[in-house]
C-alpha cells in the first residue's frame, strides 16, 4: 500500500474529455516533457520530436483522443485554460500543415502519420498506459522520457532509480495520516471530527483555508457548467458511433415549459418540477448523461476521479443541492472533501485506472465517493459514511471496461447514471443501517477490488478487445 499524501485537488482535476488516463495523463506527460527540455536548455536545439504509445494507450488511444492530447500538450496548451472550441481545429492544423510549435516556442516539422506511433501489440513493463517521447537535437543527441498514465490524470516517469521513487512515497506530514479506512474511524473516535473535518485539517497543513475553499469552488463551478452545458447541447457525439446526445431532450421534457435564463434559474425551474421518485431519478440520470456527453465531445469536465466516471459525483451533488436542500457552500465543501478522501483510499489501496482494474476502478470508485459525500451531508456518522462507500463499491466489483470502438461512449455514458443511482441507494441504506452489524468493511472491499483487478483478463481492461466492444456489429476504424 502506498503511503501517498493525496489532496482533494489530486483526486479532482479540471481537464478536457474524454479520458483522464488516455487524454489528461498524456497531455500532462507532454507538458512535463517540454518542461524537462526547457530545464536542460535543450528546447532551442530540438529539431525533431516523436511519440510512441503502448498497451491500452495504443489500442484505444484514437478513440480516447490521446493523439489530440499529446499534440496540444507538446504545443504548450493547458487542459484547464485552452478554449474548448480550439481543441479540434488546432490539432487538425498540426496534421494538415505538418508543423508543431513545441512549447509554443519552437516550430518543428511533425508528421502525424510517422511521428506518432501506435504499438498495438506491445506493452511497457510497469503499466498498460505507457508512452515514450523522443526529442533529437541538432548536435545528434537524443532526449528520451518514458511516462505512464496511471489513472485519474496522474502520471509517473520511469527512471533508472526505480518507478517507486516517483510516486511520492514519503513519511506523512499530515496531522491525521490516513492510509486506510480504519485510520479514518480511529481519528474520528479520537477527535470527534467528521470525515470532512479530518480531511480539511490535513488540507490546512498544506494550504490556506482561502485556497482550499477557492479551489473547491472552482472545481464545483466546472461541474455545474458541465451539467448545464450538457443539458443544452444537441446532435451527434464525435468518433463515428453516431451516438445521439440525450440530456438536452430529457431536460426539456422534464421541465414541462418552466422558463429560465441561466444556471441558477434553471435550478429553480427544476425544483418546480416536483419531488416524486420518478422525477428525481430522471433528473439524476439526466445530470450524469449531460456531463459524460460533454466529456465525449472534448468538453471541459472534472475528473471525479476519472473522466470516464466524471458524471457520477456531479449528478449526486446536484441531487443533494436540488432535492435535499443542500445548496449551501459549506455543505458542498463537506461533500467534496469527504468524497475525495474515499477516492484517495482506493488509489492507495487499489487503483483508479480502468487499464489496471476495469470499470470497477472508475464507475465503482466514483459511486463510492458520491455515496460517502452524500451520507455525511445527510447527517451520517463517520462509520455510516464508510459503510455507504463500501456498499456502493461492493455492487460494482468485477465491472469490466469494454468501450465500443475505444470511445468513452458505449457503455460508459449510461454507466454514469447507474453509478449515481447506486450511490444514492447506498447512502440511504447506510443511513438506515448500523455499521456495527456490517459484515464487510470498506478496507475489505478495497482489498477485494484490487485482487479482482489482478485476476481480471486483460481484454476487459480498456483495450476494446472483449465484452461489448467485440459483440456489437459496428463498422469503425481501428483504434
Amino acid at each position: 500500500m502506498l503511503a501517498e499524501e493525496l489532496s482533494v485537488f489530486d483526486i479532482f482535476k479540471i481537464g478536457i474529455g474524454p479520458s483522464s488516463s488516455h487524454t489528461l495523463g498524456p497531455w500532462r506527460a507532454a507538458q512535463q516533457f517540454v518542461k524537462e527540455l526547457e530545464a536542460q536548455s535543450l528546447l532551442d536545439d530540438i529539431y525533431h520530436v516523436s511519440v510512441s504509445l503502448y498497451g491500452s494507450l495504443a489500442k484505444t488511444g484514437l478513440g480516447h483522443g490521446t493523439d489530440i492530447a499529446l499534440l496540444l500538450g507538446l504545443s504548450g496548451d493547458d487542459p484547464v485554460t485552452i478554449a474548448i472550441d480550439h481543441v479540434i481545429p488546432k490539432t487538425e492544423a498540426i496534421k494538415k500543415e505538418n508543423v508543431l510549435n513545441l512549447g509554443n516556442k519552437k516550430e518543428l516539422f511533425f508528421s502525424y502519420d510517422k511521428d506518432l506511433k501506435f504499438h498495438f501489440s506491445q506493452t511497457l513493463p510497469y503499466h498498460p498506459n505507457g508512452m515514450v517521447i523522443n526529442a533529437k537535437t541538432l548536435q545528434g543527441k537524443e532526449y528520451i522520457s518514458t511516462y505512464y498514465s496511471i489513472g485519474g490524470g496522474f502520471i509517473v516517469k520511469d527512471a533508472e532509480s526505480g518507478i517507486e521513487d516517483k510516486l511520492g512515497i514519503t513519511a506523512s506530514s499530515f496531522p491525521y495520516p490516513i492510509y486506510n479506512a480504519q485510520d479514518l474511524v480511529s481519528w474520528n473516535l479520537q477527535t470527534g471530527k467528521q470525515v470532512s473535518e479530518i480531511v480539511e485539517s490535513n488540507e490546512k497543513s498544506q494550504r490556506s483555508i482561502i485556497e482550499i475553499e477557492g479551489g473547491i469552488a472552482a472545481i464545483v463551478k466546472v461541474m455545474k457548467e458541465s451539467v448545464y452545458r450538457g443539458c443544452h447541447q444537441e446532435g451527434t457525439l464525435p468518433g463515428g458511433l453516431n451516438v445521439q446526445r440525450r440530456a438536452s431532450k430529457i431536460s426539456t421534457n422534464l421541465l414541462k415549459g418552466n422558463r429560465y435564463h441561466d444556471y441558477e434559474s434553471w435550478i429553480e425551474a427544476i425544483i418546480k418540477t416536483g419531488t416524486n421518485f420518478r422525477n428525481i431519478m430522471d433528473w439524476v440520470s439526466c445530470f450524469a448523461l449531460a456531463v459524460n456527453e460533454e466529456n465525449a465531445s472534448f468538453g471541459r469536465i472534472v475528473t471525479a476521479p476519472t473522466n470516464g466516471s466524471a458524471g457520477v459525483i456531479p449528478a449526486v451533488l446536484h441531487y443533494y443541492v436540488i432535492f435535499c436542500e443542500g445548496n449551501q457552500p459549506e455543505k458542498i465543501k463537506q461533500f467534496m472533501l469527504t468524497a475525495s478522501e474515499i477516492g484517495s483510499l482506493f488509489k492507495r489501496g487499489a487503483t483508479i485506472s480502468a487499464a489496471m482494474g476495469g470499470c470497477q476502478a472508475e464507475i465503482g470508485v466514483s459511486s463510492a465517493m458520491a455515496a460517502a459525500g452524500l451520507t455525511e451531508c445527510m447527517g451520517g456518522t463517520a462509520s455510516q459514511v464508510l459503510m455507504a462507500a463500501e456498499i456502493a463499491m461492493e455492487h460494482h466489483l468485477g465491472l469490466t471496461c469494454d468501450p465500443i470502438g475505444g470511445l468513452v461512449q458505449i457503455p460508459c455514458i449510461e454507466r454514469n447514471t447507474m453509478g449515481a443511482i447506486k450511490a444514492i441507494t447506498a447512502s440511504q441504506l447506510a443511513l438506515q443501517g448500523n455499521p456495527a452489524n456490517a459484515k464487510v468493511s470498506l478496507d475489505a472491499v478495497i482489498k477485494t477490488m484490487w485482487e479482482t483487478a489482478l485476476d481480471m483478463n486483460s481484454k476487459y481492461k480498456e483495450t476494446s478487445e472483449g465484452g461489448l466492444a467485440v459483440n456489437i456489429p459496428l463498422s469503425l476504424p481501428e483504434c
